[in-house]
């Protein structure tokens, strides 16, 4: 009987001890995942709003869909200008004298394929839609709009993605933690996106931790 109880006494223990463990090394293990998985989508969001800068540049809105975006990058140029200070002497009728008239003159000085510009020979833009890690190939929600904000018409857009998506493995009572967040030092909310649909903005919900580890 002493030996049997010796036994799950021990089976206790060593369940215990194991328990102890999980619950220490279960979030450290969870923030390595969640960093590295957070940091590859916010890649690829950054690369969205590169893109969608340079097709408002253009267009002067953003695309509504990944389809438009990615074809303005395949075709699409920027047109290289330079500015400069000019000056001229023009006769003043009032004043009966000749006056100095300033001016800016821009010159064209040729293109540039958009695509060479943001990515060179990569050509990770043409999966940029795709969610980093997602389960079920996931895509990005993308929108596009223009808002009144003071009586101007302002182009906006929003990218973004659910928390739950990108941790879709990970213990489900950290992932309701970190959906919970509400720091400056975290990814607040339960998406990770950029831009919005009703301030003029195209900053992402992340904090300059992600900028620093992506320089």
């Amino acid at each position: 009987m002493k030996t049997i109880l010796q036994v799950v006494l021990w089976i206790v223990c060593i369940g215990l001890g194991y328990l102890i463990y999980q619950s220490i090394n279960a979030p450290i293990e969870f923030n390595k995942v969640r960093e590295e998985r957070f940091s590859d989508v916010i890649n690829k969001l950054k690369d969205i709003r590169d893109s969608q800068e340079a097709y408002k540049a253009v267009n002067g809105r953003y695309a509504g869909n990944f389809n438009s975006l990615i074809q303005f990058i395949d075709t699409g140029n920027y047109t290289i200008t330079q500015q400069r200070d000019t000056s001229f002497m023009r006769f003043d009728k009032t004043y009966q004298i000749e006056l100095q008239q300033d001016s800016i003159v821009i010159d064209t000085l040729g293109m540039v394929k958009v695509k060479d510009s943001l990515f060179k020979s990569d050509d990770r833009y043409k999966t940029m839609m795709n969610v980093p890690h997602a389960q079920n190939g996931e895509k990005f929600e993308m929108k596009a709009d223009i808002i009144d904000k003071s009586g101007y018409k302002a182009p906006v857009f929003e990218v973004k993605v659910k928390k739950n998506v990108v941790l879709y493995d990970q213990p489900k009572d950290l992932i309701a933690k970190e959906n919970a967040y509400n720091s400056v030092e975290e990814v607040n909310g339960s998406e990770i996106k950029v831009g919005s649909l009703t301030d003029v903005s195209t900053n992402g919900n992340w904090p300059p931790l992600y900028d620093r580890k992506n320089n």
